[in-house]
């Protein structure tokens, strides 16, 4: 399934919703259907605030799909290159609740097992894939 978005937040949120519905049909549990939405919402809100900054004009593409025992998330976006897993991996430190962002990759990275960055001519692309094939208590 592929959805052609505007940059709003309520495209975003159409989103997560194409995604539970599509996943639930897939037979796919609900734990990992909430984590998907979760990671599919952050990063499709980067996506809309900070590549396309809120242009409603603009649009971005997401592609939801599943083979091979494992749930695909793509997003294509025409912002500025950005590779948001280049963030290295953080701890919450007492102070971190003083300082803004930073801290959505760390999410997505807890919901999916691979997130995978790449520039193609003119897009951003990331890709966020979850291996249904693992247990639950795994994860």
């Amino acid at each position: 399934m592929t959805l052609e978005l505007h940059a709003t937040p309520a495209e975003v949120m159409r989103a997560v919703e194409a995604l539970q519905g599509f996943a639930q049909a897939q037979g796919v549990p609900e734990k990992t259907i909430f984590g998907l939405a979760l990671a599919l919402e952050e990063c499709g809100s980067n996506v809309v605030d900070h590549a396309l900054q809120r242009d409603a004009q603009q649009k971005f593409q997401v592609s939801i799909g599943s083979s091979d025992g494992s749930f695909v998330i793509e997003l294509r976006d025409r912002g500025p290159e950005f590779d948001p897993t280049s963030a290295a991996e953080r701890q919450p430190e007492a102070h971190d609740d003083d300082l803004p962002g930073g801290w959505g990759i760390q999410l997505v990275r807890r919901y999916v097992d691979e997130v995978r960055y790449q520039r193609e001519p003119g897009e951003n692309v990331l890709r966020l894939t979850k291996r249904l094939d693992i247990p639950a208590a795994d994860k």
